[in-house]
Parts: structure tokens; sequence; C-alpha cells
């Protein structure tokens, strides 16, 4: 047990928590930190491939033990057996024998008095707790909402796969908050919505918000990419984000194919970068366009930021506060963004950001804005203010001392 007799944690995730390069690992990652702060913390998290279990060891100088497990091959096999127990794809798809096995080990060897889950795939893991153990669930998103929005928009088989997801994802996520002392959500939008279908009070559905490191985000410790050695002539705008996900995926194919041509037209020196990791075949051909460039995976996204007149968020489908809107932010640059990427940060439309819905509004806004360069820079300074004074993270994690720690929330589950 630790010195202040609090006990120990265990923090389960889906992906590794290291490092904070992605939009769910950020959020994980100063979690993590935030935890390990309170008390010694165990971490079981799964890693997509070998690039994710590399950073095994620079997390193990955080935690007090961990298990690393690759990530379930067999994705037919497992969507196979959760079609046939009529349980979430999801889930299935995180099933692991070694994973659930150490969990059982920890919980019985160790004086674990939390659990912090982050994301509803792991909270399969959370049986038994011993007498006295909280159980926090981070959710972040609703994401049975997104596999049910994916449902209506599409047609044919895998609109009924998405269909079936959003159904059964629902009815998985109740019953998690239900054992959970608290279940957690990125926005109070996202908690709201979850609260109004899961029929719990509210001290049992809370938001916590995301930050933004604007030390490391700071335009003073940054230099630009050096354009002069790529293909870039004239203004720059960039999306960042990973280009295997598929609300990116749909945002940058209908910018790029119905806004940023008015934009070439206007101004035929203009590029768009599409700057993030894995981007898939259908965003790897958008660089044979005119201005576009498709970067894969950078080693720092912060040049790219730096060296952008625009950064653009045109997002048909977002849940909670994007990161990639906060990072853009804290970078002093002039973000124009839909109005499903904005809805979960607070900040003001036409002060800290511009919003606008649909491809055609959002490229008005950019030219507007590469026409104006006084107006971005007075955006761009509002936004890195806005950041600074509302989003850090030790102000965003400070509530998780009481919830894991504090006294029992009246009604919760035992």
């Amino acid at each position: 047990m630790d010195d202040s007799g609090r006990g120990e944690i265990l923090l389960l995730s889906h992906r590794i928590p290291w490092p904070p390069d992605r939009g769910d690992k950020i959020r994980s990652h100063h979690e993590l930190r935030a935890l390990a702060a309170l008390a010694p913390v165990h971490v079981g998290c799964f890693a997509d491939d070998a690039r994710d279990e590399s950073f095994a060891p620079e997390m193990a100088n955080l935690t007090a033990s961990q298990c690393v497990v690759r990530r379930p091959g067999g994705r037919a096999k497992a969507a196979l057996r959760g079609l046939a127990r009529r349980a979430p794809l999801s889930v299935s798809l995180f099933e692991s024998a070694q994973m659930r096995d150490w969990v059982r080990r920890v919980l019985a060897e160790r004086p674990i008095r939390a659990v912090f889950a982050f994301s509803g795939q792991v909270a399969q893991y959370v049986g038994d707790l011993p007498p006295g153990c909280r159980f926090v669930m981070d959710f972040v998103d609703v994401d049975s909402a997104k596999f049910a929005a994916y449902g209506a928009a599409e047609r044919g088989a895998m609109a009924w796969i998405h269909r079936r997801e959003g159904r059964l994802l629902a009815a998985y996520e109740r019953a998690v908050a239900a054992r959970a002392d608290v279940s957690l959500f990125v926005s109070d939008a996202e908690a709201r919505l979850f609260r109004d279908g899961a029929a719990l009070p509210p001290e049992r559905v809370r938001a916590l918000e995301n930050g933004v490191d604007t030390a490391y985000f700071d335009p003073a410790k940054v230099s630009p990419i050096a354009l002069n050695a790529l293909p870039v002539t004239g203004p720059l705008i960039v999306f960042t984000g990973q280009m295997d996900y598929r609300p990116n995926i749909e945002a940058v194919l209908d910018f790029a194919r119905h806004g940023f041509p008015a934009i070439r037209q206007a101004d035929g020196t203009a590029q768009f970068a599409v700057v993030g990791r894995d981007p898939v075949a259908e965003v790897r051909a958008l660089a044979d366009l005119p201005g576009l460039i498709v970067t894969g995976a950078v080693p720092d996204v912060r040049p790219w930021l730096a060296a952008a007149q625009v950064v653009v968020v045109p997002l048909q489908l977002a849940r909670g506060i994007q990161n990639k809107v906060l990072e853009a932010m804290a970078m002093g640059r002039a973000v124009v963004a839909s109005a499903p990427a904005a809805e979960g940060i607070d900040a003001i439309d036409g002060r800290d950001l511009l919003v606008a819905s649909g491809a055609d509004a959002l490229a008005a806004l950019v030219l507007g804005l590469l026409a104006d360069p006084a107006r971005r820079a007075a955006l761009g300074a509002a936004a890195r203010a806005r950041v600074q004074a509302r989003y850090g993270w030790a102000a965003a994690m400070a509530p998780l001392e009481d919830m894991l720690f504090g006294d029992r929330q009246a009604g919760a589950a035992t």
C-alpha cells in the first residue's frame, strides 16, 4: 500500500496510454499521469502493433506494474463470436484470456482501492471487486450513438451491422454504467446524452473534459516546417488527425473534393496538407489532386501547424471535445471548424475560432482568412489565450482524486 494509505489503482485501457500522439491516447496518457500522482498504478492495456509495444519500457517508469497485450488477431473469428453471443463486436474484438488472468491476479494480490477503465471495450475485465473498491468508467464518448448514426446513413449489410452495433453497445454501456460508481464523458453534452438514456442521477454520470499542453503546443517554441523543401508555393491549409479513423477520412475526402477546389480557383497556389498517421488508400490518392499533400506519419505535428495559415476541421461526425481543435488553437492558429467539431469547445465563434456547416461555407471562411492576415493573427491570438485560460490538463484532471478516493456517491453501485 502507498504511504497515503489509500491503496493502489488499476487502470485498464483499450490502447497503450503512451505516448500522447493520437486523440484517445492523449486523454488516457494524461489520466495515467494524474492517477500516478495519487497512488501506485497498475496498467493493463492493449498494443495495436510493434510500435505501440516499443513504448512499454518508457511507460514502466511511471507504473507499479503493467501488462501490455498485443491486440488479439483473428478479427473475423472475434466478430463471429460476437454475432453468436449477441455481443457488441467492438467489445468482442478486445477479448483476451491473458488480460483477464492478469487483472484477476492484480485484484487478488494488490491492495487495489480503485479501478479506472478507459473506453468501454475494457469494461469486460472489471468483474467482482474487493469491498470498498471504487469503479470509475471513462466512456469518453457515447460510442453507441456513433454506430447508430453510421447505420442511419448507410444502406445494405454495413447499415445492418452498424445498427446492430449501436443497439447492443447502448445496452452494454448502460449495464456497465449501472455497476460503476461514476461514468465519465468528455463533455457536458455527451454526459447529458448518456444520462437521458441510462436513467442515472447526475452524480453518477459526469463530464471530465480534455485539456491541452499549452507549454508543448507553443508557437514560440516551434519552427514551422521548411516549406521550401516541399511542393508548397502559396498559403497552407492544414488538417491533422489519425487517417484510418472513419470520421477523419470522411471529413478530408469531402473537403478535398468539395471545399478546397473553390479555394484553388480563387488562389491557384493554395495548398491543403492532410497530416496524420496511417492514411487509407482513398486518402493517399488525394495527393494526385492539384494542391493536395498527404504526409502520412510525421514525427511532430507542431511544425505543420506552425506553418499553416489556417487549420481546417471539417468533421461531419464528431463526439465530445476534439483534441485537434485544442492543439491548433494552442498553437495560435486561425481555426475554421464544422459545427460538430466545435460543439464541445468552450470558445466563441468569431472571436476564438470560426464555425460553419458544409464544405462551401467552410471554404468561404478559409478564403476570407487567407485574404486578411490581420484577422488571422487576431483569431490565432484569441484562440491561444482561450485554451490557456480554460483547458490546462492539471485543472481538467483535478476531479479524479475525489472520484477515486472520496466518499462513495449516494446510490452508487456496491
